[in-house]
C-alpha cells in the first residue's frame, strides 16, 4: 500500500509519506497493543516509526521511557530492526530532569547529557544505531506549542549551535546515529544550524517535526522557504490537531478514553475561533463524502514539502482509518475549498 517513498532530506534513506507515531505506548495503550500497532503498520508498508527518550505522554517519571521499551521489544520479537527506519529525539531544554540520572538542574542538550540520552535510548530500544536522532525542541528558550518567547527569553545562556552539532557528531563517526533532525524548531534555529554545517563540515540537520495540520499552516511562512531550499523534510506531527479535527471532541463531546478526557492537555486547539473553523473543516470533509480524520491527513500528504505525515492512534479501528487517508483522492475542489476557508480565518491553533 505504502510504495509513495521520499527521500529524507539529502540523506539516501527512503521513508513512507506516512510515519507511525508511537507516543501513545505505555500510558494509553499496552505494550502488546503497540506491538499489534508496529505489526499492521509493517504489514501496509510503513517502514517508519518516530518515539522520543520522553514518551509516553504526558510526560511523567512513571512512564518515561517505556514507548521506546516497547519498540525494543517488538523488535527483540520480530527481528525487524533493519527493515524500519526509526526516529527517536532528546529533550531540549526543560524542568523535566527524571529522563537524567544524578542531580542536574535542567535537561539540555550538552555533551553529557547527550551521551547519556543516546546510550539510554539504544539500550531500551534494543538496537545499535537509531537512524534519526532529533533535538525534541530547542536548549535556548523559545516559544513553542502556541506560546510566544517572553522578551528576557533572548538573554539566556544556551548550547552554541556548533557545539551540539559537535557533541552529536560524535555518535554519528561511531556509528550509533546515522542522521540528525530537529523539532519544534523555528527559522532561525533551522539556518544556524545549516550554516554551521556548512562552515565546520558538521553532520547536516536532515529533518524538522512540527506541528503542521489545516488550523496550524505556520510552517507556509518563513520555514517552509528554509526547509525547501535547504532540503530539509519536515515530519508533521499532530495532522488531526490533536484528535480535534476527526470531529470527536464537536459540540463540546468527551469521549470516553480521549485524550482530552484523560489528560485536558489540548489547550492549544481550544483558542478564541478553533471551534469554528475546526467545524468547518469536519462539514468540508462531509461535503466530499470523506472521513474528517483522512481528510486532514490527506491535506497534510499533499503539501509540496512534506517529507511524512506521522499519524498516532490509540484503537486499530483509528489506525486503519489514518493509514488509508493516504489513498484518498486530494481534488482541485478540495484544494480550493480548504484555502478559501483558511484564508477566512488563517491558523486559528498556531
Amino acid at each position: 500500500m505504502h510504495d509513495k517513498m521520499r527521500k529524507l532530506g539529502t540523506t539516501d534513506i527512503d521513508i513512507t509519506a506516512c510515519c507511525l507515531g508511537t507516543m501513545t505506548w505505555g500510558q494509553q495503550n499496552t505494550e502488546e497493543e503497540g506491538h499489534a500497532q508496529m505489526d499492521y503498520a509493517v504489514e501496509r508498508g510503513i517502514n517508519f516509526f518516530d518515539t522520543a527518550e520522553m514518551y509516553a505522554v504526558p510526560p511523567k517519571p512513571e512512564t518515561q521511557g517505556s514507548t521506546e521499551r516497547i519498540i525494543g521489544t517488538w523488535f527483540k520479537k520480530t527481528g525487524k530492526r533493519k527493515d524500519i527506519i526509526l526516529a527517536s529525539k532528546i529533550s531540549g531544554r526543560s524542568p523535566m530532569t527524571w529522563t537524567r540520572d544524578g542531580d542536574v538542574q535542567m535537561t539540555r542538550q550538552t555533551k553529557a547529557q547527550i551521551d547519556e540520552a543516546v546510550e539510554k535510548s539504544l539500550k531500551r530500544l534494543q538496537t545499535d544505531y537509531i537512524d534519526l536522532y532529533q533535538l525534541h525542541w530547542p536548549d535556548r528558550p523559545v516559544g513553542m506549542f502556541g506560546s510566544k518567547a517572553d522578551a528576557s527569553t533572548y538573554t539566556v545562556d544556551y548550547e552554541p549551535f556548533e557545539e551540539i552539532l559537535s557533541h552529536l557528531e560524535a555518535h554519528v563517526k561511531a556509528g550509533r546515529i546515522r542522521h540528525l533532525g530537529l523539532s519544534n524548531e523555528n527559522a532561525y534555529g533551522v539556518m544556524r544550524f545549516i550554516a554551521e554545517s556548512d562552515k565546520g563540515g558538521l553532520p547536516r540537520m536532515q529533518s524538522i517535526q512540527n506541528a503542521y495540520n489545516l488550523v496550524n499552516r505556520t510552517f507556509e511562512g518563513d520555514l517552509e522557504e528554509c526547509c525547501v531550499r535547504e532540503k530539509v523534510s519536515l515530519l508533521a506531527y499532530s495532522p488531526l490537531a490533536q484528535g480535534y479535527l476527526s470531529g470527536k471532541y464537536r459540540d463540546g463531546a468527551l469521549p470516553e478514553g480521549s485524550r482530552k478526557q484523560l489528560f485536558d492537555r489540548l489547550s492549544r486547539y481550544e483558542k478564541p475561533g478553533a471551534d469554528e473553523a475546526i467545524n468547518a473543516y469536519v462539514d468540508l470533509a462531509a461535503k466530499y463524502g470523506v472521513d474528517p480524520s483522512a481528510f486532514a491527513i490527506k491535506f497534510c500528504d499533499t503539501r509540496h514539502f512534506m517529507g511524512s505525515t506521522i499519524i498516532g492512534a490509540t484503537t486499530m479501528e483509528q489506525l486503519k482509518i489514518c493509514i488509508d487517508a493516504f489513498s484518498v483522492d486530494w481534488t482541485d475542489e478540495m484544494e480550493a475549498d480548504v484555502n478559501a476557508l483558511h484564508q477566512r480565518q488563517p491558523s486559528p491553533c498556531p
